[in-house]
């Protein structure tokens, strides 16, 4: 027994290079991550629960029960939903920048003089997910099918997908022994598809949804309905945002090593 602990110190130091302290850059990383973990399951979460449970519950409720209940629950609810979306966001650009675009941008420059920019590449892919948006915000309010405002929606993520691969691997691309090579990375292309429709996703909750629920909330405290074009406004742009979650998750599954979908 004694002789056996003898070689535990031994034993002990082959762990060494699996446990350490982590650098300051590594702990940026862990809080970009992880925080974008976190807030991404609560807003998704709620969500969900805005779409599968809540639109059929607040329909059974009658008028007084809802003057009652809408003041409770909703403003609480889009508490979360909203600074949910805006963590999950800037912390999930925050870590695309600089973990994800800058490598690819540093290989590039490094092996095929590609001459990239780290943020032009972050704010050229950027505005196409803003001005992707802004078409949608834009034919909302004259669309009031939901099935035609999903046919819409989906060329225009086509549309934007397209034009995302094309703007980073343009940028991303160098020449190398005498031939174009590109640097573009799965990572980095995924995310950009999937990381552009959470962007959309954003501005809906805070240029749409958000907006229009102030009002309907407080219209149901005073007992002045609000317009009802505002909450089908609401409606469609929350189930734009459901249906978007689901290509949404799917990039970002797969820029992890699922399968290799994009690039490298």
């Amino acid at each position: 027994m004694f002789e056996s602990t003898l070689h535990l110190p031994v034993s002990l130091a082959t762990f060494q290079d699996m446990f350490h302290a982590p650098s300051a850059q590594e702990i940026v990383r862990i809080i970009l991550r992880w925080s974008h973990f976190v807030a991404g399951i609560t807003w998704i979460g709620m969500l969900y629960f805005f779409n599968l449970v809540n639109v059929n519950f607040m329909k059974a409720l009658d008028a007084p029960t809802k003057k009652i209940v809408v003041p409770e629950l909703m403003p609480r609810a889009l508490w979360y939903f909203r600074w949910g979306a805006l963590v999950t966001v800037l912390a999930g650009m925050g870590y695309y920048a600089m973990y994800l675009i800058a490598p690819d941008v540093k290989n590039a420059n490094a092996q095929a003089s590609a001459g990239s920019n780290i943020w032009l590449v972050f704010f050229g892919w950027l505005a196409i997910a803003v001005l992707a948006w802004l078409i949608y915000f834009f034919i909302l309010p004259r669309i009031n099918d939901g099935k035609v405002l999903a046919a819409i929606v989906a060329v225009l993520v086509i549309l934007m997908s397209w034009a995302i691969l094309w703007c980073l691997t343009e940028q991303l691309t160098g020449t190398a022994g005498g031939r174009a090579e590109g640097f573009a990375s799965n990572k980095t292309l995924s995310i950009g598809i999937g990381g552009a429709l959470g962007v959309i996703m954003l501005f809906n909750v805070w240029g749409i949804i958000w907006p229009a629920q102030k009002r309907i909330i407080a219209g149901t405290i005073s007992g002045t309905p609000a317009p009802p074009e505002l909450a089908r406004r609401a409606f469609l742009a929350s189930r734009t945002n459901a249906w978007l979650s689901l290509p949404m998750l799917f990039f970002m599954a797969t820029s992890h090593g699922d399968y290799i979908i994009l690039g490298k």
